[in-house]
């Protein structure tokens, strides 16, 4: 069940940037949906939402390799 749950966390916003990404693409190609009265409004929602799931996947992961002590600690040199 675990599985399953962690499964739909990374789901969700996958489909979130991949309509993101849909709605960059119909903005390069001048097709305007419902909810948004202009292409610029529509590609810069569409880049925000390709930034929070891809931001949230990538902190999914990087939250369970640090649990799982697979990250490396950096070193300050100078």
């Amino acid at each position: 069940m675990a599985r399953f749950i962690a499964f739909l966390l990374l789901l969700i916003p996958g489909v979130i940037a991949t309509i993101g990404i849909k709605y960059i693409r119909d903005t390069l190609f001048n097709e305007l949906h419902w909810p948004f009265p202009y292409l610029w409004l529509q590609a810069l929602i569409g880049f925000v939402m390709i930034i929070i799931g891809i931001g949230f996947i990538g902190g999914f992961i990087y939250h369970r390799d640090k649990k799982r002590q697979r990250v490396k600690k950096r070193r300050l040199s100078k």
